[in-house]
C-alpha cells in the first residue's frame, strides 16, 4: 500500500505511465521521453507498486490498459495537458527587453527605420523586433507590443498616438525632371507615367481632383506591391510618384527626389501609435512612446 504521507506518486513514473497510456505503447513512449523501454517498463512496475494497483497487462500485440489504468490515465492526463500548454504560454512570454512592432510595410522601410538608430542610442537595453504587414492587429492573438495604424481614427478599446496625417504630393527623379520638357503643371502629368501602390488607388484621383484635372486617368501607369517600391522606382527614374510627404520628406531634403508641382492635398487618413490600455506604462512601451513625441515630424 502506498505511504499516506506521500503527496504524490513518484513523478518520473507518473510521466512515464502517462506517456505510455497515451501512445498505447512502451516503445513509442521510451521513444517520446527518450530512454530506453525497460526504463519505462520499470517506472510503470514502480507507479503499480506504489499505487497498489495494476495499470499494464501483456496482451499478443504489448501492453493494453486495464479498467483501472484507464480510468487513472483519464484522471492524470488533464494536468499534463495544463503542465504543457502553461509551459508553451510561459516560453511564448514577451522579453522584458524585446519591443515588438508590427508595421506596415512603407512606414517601417521609409519613415522607421532610418530614425531607429536613434531610438536605440537612448535605449540600449531594448532590443526591437520588426514584422511588416497591412493586415490590422490583433493584440489577443499576436506576439506584438505596439502596432502603427493607417485610418481616419484609430481602432476602439486601444489606447492610441497620432503620430502625423497624410499629406500628398507628386515627387520624381532630379533627373527625370531635368530632362522634362512639359512638366509645370498638373496638366502635365498627361505626358508622363504614373507610379503608385495596389495598396493606395485613390491617392492619385484625390490629388487630381484638388488639382482640377480630374480627366488625367490617376490609375494608369505602374503600379507596385507597396508604396515603398513605387517611391524606389521614381527615385530610379521610371515616372513620377504620388507620395506621402512623411515618407518622402528626407529624400526631397537630400536632393534625391524633387517636387516639381506646389500642391500638397491633405487625406483624412493619419498614422496612429496603438497598443492595449493595460499595457500603458510598460517600460519598453513607454520609452518608445515618448521617443515618438520627441521627434520633429515636419
Amino acid at each position: 500500500m502506498a505511504d499516506m504521507k506521500a503527496p504524490t506518486p513518484p513523478l518520473n513514473a507518473l510521466r512515464a505511465f502517462e506517456a505510455a497510456a497515451r501512445n498505447g505503447s512502451l516503445t513509442r513512449a521510451a521513444h517520446e521521453l527518450s530512454v530506453t523501454q525497460g526504463a519505462v517498463s520499470r517506472h510503470v512496475a514502480q507507479l503499480e507498486q506504489w499505487l497498489g494497483a495494476t495499470l499494464f497487462v501483456r496482451t499478443r500485440r504489448g501492453t493494453a490498459l486495464t479498467p483501472e489504468g484507464e480510468a487513472y490515465y483519464r484522471g492524470i492526463h488533464p494536468a499534463f495537458e495544463q503542465i504543457a500548454e502553461s509551459t508553451r504560454a510561459l516560453m511564448r512570454r514577451p522579453s522584458l527587453n524585446t519591443l515588438r512592432l508590427k508595421l506596415p510595410p512603407t512606414f517601417a522601410i521609409r519613415w522607421l527605420v532610418p530614425r531607429l538608430a536613434r531610438f536605440h542610442a537612448l535605449n540600449r537595453h531594448i532590443d526591437v523586433q520588426i514584422t511588416t504587414s497591412h493586415q490590422r492587429v490583433d493584440f489577443e492573438r499576436e506576439d506584438v507590443d505596439v502596432a502603427i495604424h493607417s485610418g481616419p481614427q484609430p481602432p476602439a478599446g486601444l489606447h492610441a498616438r497620432r503620430i502625423f496625417g497624410e499629406v500628398l504630393l507628386p515627387v520624381c527623379s532630379p533627373g527625370l525632371f531635368e530632362r522634362s520638357l512639359r512638366l509645370h503643371e498638373p496638366a502635365d502629368l498627361a505626358h508622363h507615367v504614373l507610379l503608385c501602390s495596389l495598396h493606395r488607388p485613390n491617392d492619385w484621383p484625390d490629388w487630381l481632383k484638388a488639382a482640377k484635372v480630374p480627366h488625367i486617368d490617376g490609375n494608369s501607369g505602374l503600379k507596385f506591391e507597396n508604396s515603398a517600391l513605387a517611391y524606389q522606382a521614381a527615385i530610379d527614374e521610371l515616372g513620377i510618384v504620388m507620395a506621402q510627404y512623411a515618407f518622402v520628406a528626407d529624400d526631397l531634403r537630400s536632393g534625391r527626389l524633387v517636387a516639381p508641382l506646389t500642391l500638397r492635398a491633405e487625406t483624412r487618413q493619419s498614422y496612429f501609435m496603438l497598443y492595449p490600455e493595460h499595457r500603458k506604462g510598460t517600460p519598453k512601451i513607454k520609452a518608445f512612446e515618448t521617443w515618438l513625441a520627441s521627434l520633429d515630424m515636419t
